[in-house]
């Protein structure tokens, strides 16, 4: 075969590989009914009697809410609906009032939040929690989990913690090549723009092997130029089986990525549904724009 033929169809695989991602991703979804705390067929996250209340102020009263596995979902609504303090709740960066949650066949609730990424659900930030005084290749590096040399005495014997060292920062490498950060591996992550910040959150995260990714408000402060590609990095999770949910603001970002949306409002959740369903849905238009909206138009 001559070299020129080869590249012909070696492109074509991560687009059916992306295409397959999202017709399974959708398929498993087909028969979910677009109402609130509707069952999924195999969820990875099972939410119940999930309340947060700030003395007489309820942030967040979720009834029920299911992910399912291996899709991305949307968690939208207007200011002030409670999606980041319900983040918060789920990975352990906050205690609720009272509820319970499931991940991955565990009982989550009672985790702290270390121990939630452990289990494999994994978080990033509106405002970015880089380390700005360290390295962009130490910023990764302090993401791995059960590292060795962490412990006293065998942090004494290189032996015992050098090969899993090197395997970590392989795969740092890997990541950030990925992510097109090698360049600034040496940089403080100080240095990084707002995106790029953005990234490495993001590149971190998957330092841990997670099964779930949360993202909130991925798309805050980033510039037009790097949002496709944040865009792009989202899909690819869900092709290598992770799950995403993500809360966001813009619609347009909703419907290019996600297979599914949940909608709070007043911390509640209010309805379900695909991106299409979604947008016609007058529960989701009286949230955002008030239930008394159309009558001010007539």
């Amino acid at each position: 075969m001559s070299d020129e033929a080869q590249p012909e169809t070696e492109p074509e695989a991560p687009v059916g590989n992306a295409r397959a991602g999202i017709t399974a991703a959708r398929a498993s979804l087909a028969d979910v009914p677009p109402e609130p705390g509707a069952p999924k067929q195999d969820p990875i996250l099972k939410a119940t009697g999930v309340r947060r209340a700030f003395g007489g102020l309820v942030a967040v009263d979720v009834q029920h809410l299911e992910v399912q596995r291996g899709t991305i979902t949307a968690l939208i609504g207007p200011n002030g609906a409670g999606k980041t303090t319900f983040f918060n709740l789920l990975t352990g960066f906050d205690r609720p009032s009272r509820g319970e949650w499931v991940f991955d066949g565990r009982r989550a609730d009672r985790m702290r939040s270390y121990q939630v990424a452990r289990a494999g659900m994994v978080r990033t930030f509106q405002l970015t929690k880089a380390l700005t005084r360290m390295t962009v290749m130490d910023n990764m590096l302090i993401g791995a989990a059960n590292q060795v040399g962490e412990r006293f005495w065998a942090g004494l014997i290189p032996p015992v913690w050098k090969a899993q060292e090197a395997a970590n920062r392989a795969k740092a490498m890997e990541l950030l090549e990925r992510f097109k950060l090698i360049d600034k591996r040496e940089d403080y992550a100080g240095e990084l723009s707002g995106g790029q910040r953005k990234l490495l959150e993001m590149a971190r995260a998957l330092m841990l092997n997670p099964k779930m990714v949360m993202l909130d408000e991925p798309m805050a402060g980033v510039n037009p130029a790097l949002k496709q590609s944040l865009l792009e990095h989202i899909k690819d999770l869900r092709e290598e089986g992770m799950t995403v949910l993500f809360v966001e603001h813009d619609m347009d970002m909703v419907h290019e990525i996600a297979d599914w949306v949940a909608v709070m409002a007043a911390g509640q959740l209010i309805t379900e549904g695909t991106p299409d369903q979604i947008s016609a849905d007058r529960r989701v238009i009286d949230a955002y724009l008030g239930a008394h909206h159309d009558a001010a138009q007539r």
